[in-house]
């Protein structure tokens, strides 16, 4: 195995999923915490179809396919950022992402949804999962949601391909697109982690109930979630609603645009000179 695919494997990132290796030795089954959400904060999760046997190789000698997991709670318990000597060049990171095989969703997916934007970005705004356009163009926001997103960052100026990083929880698309489950998460916590560790964002924008709810580990409404700054480690969160709710639900435009200024107005907070 060369020596970058053994820094995937050290970080947690490795395209061969082994559950005793996941830096998250307590999130999976075992956490009552994790118990206790599953009623009030997961909708009925579907079960995917059988998954086929590999008949041929797959890309790399490496990865393998991992046998299908029962669903669990969706939410993850929070681990560390990664130390800058634990990193992944970004462009390794976002190839180890497009050749991941770490849980089902290899098996339907079209294309990895890395991201787009601006890496060096003071603004990073996390979705929850690619939808039928992403995984066609291999993009973040793209199709109506993207174009609502794109014109709601204008409005108070910024530019979202060089203002803003937008990615998601998962990047691969559910089938269906249903609720991410919790081993599906898991499979994908390390590269979200290793975007944030690069970014260093100044400000996080969590988009929609989901996404809100699997950074803050808790199963509160967006009603209870906006309109305060939160933190992920120690990164200041506010959360707001998803551009495709808002396409169906016009008149909380308007409270997310609240949702926008209150980030922008923390973020100048925190870079402003002393």
């Amino acid at each position: 195995m060369s020596s970058s695919w053994q820094r995937l494997e050290a970080m947690g990132l490795g395209p061969l999923w082994q559950r005793r290796s996941l830096p998250l030795p307590s999130l999976l089954a075992t956490a009552p915490a994790a118990r206790s959400l599953t009623a009030t904060s997961v909708s009925p999760q579907v079960t995917p179809p059988p998954r086929p046997r590999h008949a041929g190789p797959v890309e790399h000698p490496a990865i393998q396919a991992m046998p299908a997991a029962a669903p669990i709670a969706p939410l993850v318990a929070p681990t560390q950022l990664p130390a800058a000597g634990e990193l992944l060049p970004w462009p390794e990171l976002e190839a180890a992402v497009a050749a991941c095989r770490r849980c089902r969703l290899c098996e339907t997916r079209t294309n990895t949804v890395f991201g787009r934007g601006q890496p060096g970005a003071r603004w990073l705004l996390v979705g929850e999962a690619p939808g039928e356009n992403e995984d066609r163009q291999g993009l973040a926001f793209v199709g109506r949601a993207g174009q609502l997103l794109d014109s709601m960052l204008a409005a108070i100026g910024l530019d979202s391909e060089t203002d803003v990083f937008i990615t998601n929880v998962l990047k691969c698309r559910p089938p269906g697109n249903r609720n991410p489950s919790g081993d599906e998460i898991a499979a994908c916590q390390n590269y979200l982690l290793q975007q944030i560790a690069h970014l260093k964002p100044t400000v996080i924008v969590a988009l929609g109930r989901f996404a809100a709810q699997t950074l803050l580990q808790n199963s509160d409404s967006i009603a209870r979630l906006r309109g305060k700054v939160h933190h992920y480690h120690d990164i200041p969160l506010i959360v707001s609603f998803h551009p495709a709710y808002l396409l169906r639900n016009l008149p909380d435009k308007a409270k997310a645009w609240q949702d926008l200024v209150l980030a922008q107005r923390t973020q100048r907070a925190i870079e402003k000179p002393h």
